[in-house]
């Protein structure tokens, strides 16, 4: 994520004049993507430690292997298969070589994510060695910038910017789709932007608009799906409400949106009421992170026990059969989550009780933020051309598909909220990039510290499969 200086905005409110335009194709021009997740070890500490420092639709499912979500892409000519961590909080797509630090390691931590080597592309171009991304905790990668042709969601993207990992610590490659003005080259070498993947595909005539969906659907599911420049309907309930982007230092850099309560047992604003609390959707942070006292209220309510060395609230695993739900409201909208979504299930301790944790910490002095823990219960709307996010409540498990494009112009289905607060304070701070916990010393049934194995949360036998679709609604 890009982090800021605090910036004092006062509230304000705006009427849309102007939303997204679906449309109804036979032949729409989208581009859908699978997505996949993926569990990875100690994921708590990722979210706590990597936060950046500085008709035409494409469908892709998204694989989902418990923490991360990802789509599988290839690369290059002839395509060098890889798997990018999906990722709406950073902007830049890159990917490991081979003999990067982290790929070197003796357990090849890189095998499952994959390498590309642009030796063996011959669409392959070098820009410069201007690519540098790093985090708080001192991990990133650098190297060179280029270009080469990408396959996602049965299209191709020509000659695309990306970045290669010659000098890394990361053991996933990413595929980021923000805003242009987050790319690392911008911010690092004050490079100007270029056509990141949503762009190049508005340039290259895939979509129509510079916007996408994502629906990561339930904890349990195996299929989602991100599409580019298109909207599935039958992906959620009811209709979309739109609400703007807040700018930072009077730039749109990030998907940031002001929640205004937070609810519970479908009832709005019970746990707080009256908030101008700016938060950022961040398909790349597996928990969510909301301001210390509206995560302590939570805590109290759930009698959650944080551990602030594990940086986790312990919860009751029974919690995660309860009929009771979070609701979060931005201005008009509501998308409630359910305690099934928020109770996850971090391992078990020596005596092989499973010790469970709520999805939520606090967000200290960083910029609040919903991760993944908020977006399986939303169906999201990106709009980068408009500058806004729709929302409405997923339809977990959906089998059918009717899918719309977007253009410019207003959304059939989408009413732009009146008098939406579009101004916050926004800190500094960016999202985490991160996982579940791998917990190490949770409290036991008894309340005693005890060290927690890490047994996956889920019982799966490979993949979990998910997506994200860009540009596209489905009806």
């Amino acid at each position: 994520m890009k982090v800021l200086a605090a910036v004092a905005l006062s509230a304000s409110f705006l009427s849309f004049a102007d939303a997204i335009n679906l449309v109804k194709r036979e032949n729409p021009a989208v581009a859908g993507a699978p997505i996949q997740r993926k569990r990875v070890s100690n994921g708590l500490e990722r979210d706590r430690l990597r936060r950046r420092q500085n008709s035409k639709t494409v469908s892709e499912s998204l694989d989902n292997e418990g923490t991360l979500y990802f789509a599988n892409v290839t690369l290059g000519t002839p395509g060098q298969n890889l798997r990018l961590h999906i990722d709406t909080g950073s902007s830049d797509l890159w990917t490991n070589v081979a003999s990067s630090q982290i790929c070197e390691s003796q357990d090849d931590p890189c095998s499952d994510s994959g390498t590309y080597d642009p030796t063996q592309s011959s669409s392959w171009s070098f820009l410069n060695n201007d690519f540098n991304i790093s985090y708080v905790d001192g991990s990133g990668s650098s190297g060179a910038y280029g270009t080469d042709n990408l396959q996602l969601g049965g299209v191709t993207l020509q000659n695309l910017q990306l970045g290669l990992g010659n000098s890394s610590t990361s053991q996933e490659g990413i595929l980021g789709i923000g805003y242009q003005v987050n790319e690392v080259a911008v911010n690092r070498a004050n490079a100007q932007p270029y056509a990141n993947v949503p762009a190049l595909m508005v340039q290259q005539g895939l979509i129509n608009t510079n916007a996408y969906s994502l629906w990561l659907n339930d904890l349990d599911a195996n299929t989602g799906n991100i599409l580019f420049g298109g909207v599935n309907t039958d992906q959620y309930h009811g209709s979309l409400e739109t609400v703007p982007v807040v700018q930072e230092e009077g730039t749109f850099a990030e998907f940031i949106i002001v929640l205004t309560a937070v609810g519970n047992k479908g009832t709005a604003a019970t746990l707080a009421s009256n908030q101008v609390i700016p938060v950022l959707l961040d398909s790349g942070s597996s928990l969510s992170y909301l301001p210390n006292d509206v995560t302590q209220t939570i805590f109290n309510h759930y009698n959650a026990d944080y551990d602030d060395s594990q940086g986790a609230a312990f919860v009751d695993c029974n919690l995660a059969n309860s009929d009771d739900s979070l609701v979060f409201t931005f201005s008009s909208p509501s998308i409630s989550v359910g305690m099934s979504e928020l109770v996850i299930l971090a391992g078990y301790d020596e005596r092989n009780n499973p010790q469970c944790i709520l999805g939520i910490g606090p967000a200290d002095d960083s910029t609040a933020v919903l991760g993944d823990t908020f977006l399986r219960s939303a169906y999201v709307v990106y709009d980068l051309h408009n500058n806004t996010i729709s929302l409405a409540q997923t339809n977990f498990n959906a089998t059918t598909d009717n899918i719309m494009e977007i253009t410019n112009s207003s959304i059939p289905d989408a009413t732009p909220v009146p008098n939406a607060i579009s101004t916050a304070n926004v800190g500094a701070g960016g999202a985490r990039t991160g996982g579940i916990p791998h917990i190490t010393n949770g409290p036991d049934s008894q309340g005693a510290a005890s060290t927690v194995q890490a047994k996956p949360v889920w019982v799966i036998a490979g993949v979990l499969c998910g997506s994200l679709i860009f540009g596209a609604f489905a009806l």
